[in-house]
């Protein structure tokens, strides 16, 4: 899974930092480090939101104050959901 959060000067001032930085400790803390890949990029074109992040192909609008819900709602069902399916496949 590829965690792609917007660095660019509107998101920097909504506070993209903080989110990197709680989205970096919430997948070391989960020993996610092998499954998911944190990535930055500059303006995602969604600046009227929040923080801009890209989960794959789907974006999100993410606060500081809301990135362990984003993170146990968003990132977690989708890796449960692709471990059901992997299982399933076999």
């Amino acid at each position: 899974m590829i965690i792609t959060v917007c660095i660019g000067s509107s998101c920097h001032i909504k506070g993209s930092k903080q989110v990197v930085e709680q989205l970096r400790a919430l997948v070391a803390e989960n020993c996610l480090d092998h499954l998911i890949s944190l990535t930055g990029a500059f303006c995602m074109g969604e600046c009227m939101n929040g923080v801009c992040v890209k989960i794959d192909d789907a974006m999100f609008s993410v606060q500081p104050e809301n990135v362990e819900t984003f993170f146990n709602t968003e990132v977690r069902s989708r890796l449960v959901d692709s471990e059901h399916q992997a299982r399933k496949n076999k």
